[in-house]
């Protein structure tokens, strides 16, 4: 008890750690390049509502919010009607004098050339891709046991009977594109796929030869369309042995990845249970790769496998890991900083590209994820790895960086674009259509919150399963992080951990 309680509160902390570096990152972005243009500077906050704690110096007002999603830098000269208002600032005013409660003026502030105004509105974005640069690196020096999942899009599993099967790709095999868009990472695959009622792939078969193939897809979890009866390679990790069967007795244990069962290379859970059911009541080698004193051993055991009536199915006698833990611990991957920009730049661009494309912007919109998605995500990732977390904030930075450059107002880029209108033509834009566009933005973008944040504890947490349930309706699934979640085999799967059994 006292243990889980450590690491809940040891994982919180970190969640925190990382959220607040990111938030603060981006608006001292913001605020250093104010004072470097001359701009005035009234508030620096990190995170929203009441103050937890705040200080004034210098006539600037430093406080922390008790809110941790966001923060600003509020900037009476970039803004003085509008998106400070929003935030929370908007204590002086560029235009005009302003009575404070003592009867006193506020200080007229000078006008700010446009081309000031677009660099501080640039300098969020630019901090946290300077942040998710020097993650890219820390992730490259020190290496992280990431999932094959991330690595690349060969198949760890092909369900007999499905489209694939029957046009002959097979386990091993490696898809390339996907309706002509290249696919380098498993979880680009999932979101081109997504997009369509059927897809024609390029696959690269083990041989060398690249076949087209088509596949329907059909409806996943949360009304996400993909293909069903495929798995991606991903390293089998035993999570729990059960006592009762071989593979205690042969002496598997947590931990250990196994890598080949009858002579053959395991390369996702759905494949080894396929094996497994292959082989009952024969006695099959099995090799595994286990941590015996800081090194990774290799070890050849002997299992049976058995009928199971309390699993309704043939067994070893293992619970898996949950993928997002399942670590290759066959090898630390270090990949290039460029290469981690690059993959994570492309996700949120591709995501962007498929909103705004009438046919794919609803299915596009079904994979949001909000703030309680975001913290699942991290926890799972934390209890993994502590330097998954840390390529996951960079991931986060790159995302925050584009999202926060998109031309509407309340972004960094509603301020850009203003700030070229008035660059232009010479005038700033009307002080009341501003403050509509605003208004409206703001409106829009709490919805768009507590929308997604509603949906994201429906899917993600107990708590949507358990409402319906009331109603016999609870077909909530628990999920993993984002970039570690593959496609569903018809394997069956037990329920222990969010895990199948075998």
């Amino acid at each position: 008890m006292a243990a889980e309680l450590f690491s809940n509160v040891y994982i919180g902390l970190v969640v925190v750690a990382f959220f607040g570096v990111t938030i603060f990152i981006h608006e001292l972005g913001h605020y250093l390049v104010a004072r470097w243009c001359g701009l005035t500077v009234k508030v620096f906050a990190i995170g929203f509502g009441p103050a937890l704690w705040k200080k004034e110096v210098n006539g600037i007002q430093y406080k922390i919010g008790c809110i941790p999603f966001g923060g600003y830098v509020a900037l009476p000269q970039l803004d003085p009607t509008a998106m400070q208002t929003v935030q929370g600032g908007g204590e002086a005013s560029a235009a005009g004098d302003e009575e404070k409660d003592d009867g006193e003026k506020e200080a007229v502030l000078e006008p700010v050339a446009p081309w000031k105004k677009i660099l501080v509105s640039l300098a969020g974005a630019t901090g946290n891709v300077l942040l998710a640069i020097i993650l890219a690196w820390i992730v490259y020096w020190v290496g992280m046991p990431a999932t094959m999942v991330n690595q690349d899009t060969v198949l760890g599993y092909v369900e007999k009977g499905t489209a694939l099967y029957e046009q002959g790709v097979r386990i091993g095999d490696r898809i390339t594109r996907v309706n002509g868009a290249p696919v380098d990472q498993w979880s680009h695959f999932i979101q081109e796929a997504a997009m369509y009622d059927e897809v024609t792939l390029d696959v690269v078969q083990q041989d060398g030869a690249v076949v087209k193939v088509k596949s329907p897809t059909e409806t996943w979890r949360y009304g996400i369309r993909t293909i069903l009866g495929i798995e991606p390679r991903a390293p089998v990790t035993v999570g729990k042995v059960d006592a009762r069967l071989s593979a205690a007795a042969a002496g598997v244990q947590s931990g250990d990845v196994i890598l080949s069962f009858g002579g053959q290379e395991v390369l996702s859970q759905a494949h080894l249970i396929e094996q497994v059911a292959a082989n009952r009541d024969q006695a099959v080698d099995m090799k595994v790769m286990r941590r015996i004193n800081g090194k990774d051993t290799e070890l050849a055991l002997n299992v049976t496998p058995v009928y199971d009536p309390e699993a309704a199915m043939t067994r070893i006698g293992i619970r898996f890991m949950a993928p997002v833990q399942a670590m290759d611990s066959n090898a630390r991957v270090h990949p290039l900083p460029m290469t981690q920009i690059k993959h994570q730049a492309s996700g949120i661009l591709r995501f962007l590209r498929d909103l705004v494309t009438p046919k794919k912007s609803a299915r596009a919109a079904n994979m949001v994820g909000g703030p309680v998605a975001i913290i699942t995500s991290y926890v799972d990732m934390i209890r993994a790895s502590f330097m998954l977390a840390v390529w996951f904030t960079g991931f986060l930075n790159i995302n925050l960086a584009i999202i926060n450059l998109l031309p509407l107002p309340v972004l960094d880029g509603g301020h850009i674009v203003f700030s070229l209108w008035e660059w232009v033509f010479r005038r700033p834009l009307h002080a009341r259509i501003i403050n509509l566009l605003v208004n409206a933005f703001a409106f829009l973008l709490i919805g768009l919150f507590l929308v997604l944040s509603f949906r994201d504890v429906d899917r993600h947490t107990p708590v949507g399963g358990w409402v319906r349930g009331l109603f016999g309706t609870n077909t909530t699934e628990l999920v993993v992080a984002p970039e570690a979640v593959g496609v569903p085999a018809a394997a069956p799967e037990g329920t222990g951990e969010g895990a199948p059994t075998e």
